[in-house]
């Protein structure tokens, strides 16, 4: 009796660990798909909306002040015209920033 326990443990143990390393090489080969996205993908409003503003900045609607400064700051830095951005990128991220903080667009201190 004793030896068909052994032999079903040893098998048993083969078998799990078997499934564990077919389990480990799907895990390794699998395609890496980015849990989020860095920055905005897509085109934009005719009329930019908060939604869209947050969602180019990569901050929540209703942030404050310092974190649309400093996802502005971020995503500028990326796509800044003299970094080989585009100037209608650099426009809608200005945009973008002035629409979450409130600012209107004829404001002194618009790029501040």
């Amino acid at each position: 009796m004793e030896p068909l326990v052994t032999g079903m443990t040893v098998g048993a143990v083969a078998l799990g660990g078997r499934y564990l390393i077919q389990a480990w090489h799907a895990f390794k080969t699998r395609p890496i798909i980015p849990r989020t996205l860095r920055f905005y993908q897509g085109g934009f409003q005719p009329v930019m909306t908060k939604r869209e503003a947050a969602l180019i900045l990569g901050v929540r609607e209703h942030a404050v002040k310092e974190k649309i400064k400093e996802a502005h700051r971020r995503v500028m830095v990326a796509n800044h015209p003299d970094q080989g951005g585009s100037i209608y990128l650099a426009k809608k991220i200005n945009e973008a920033k002035l629409l979450l903080m409130g600012k209107t667009q004829g404001s002194a201190s618009a790029f501040s």
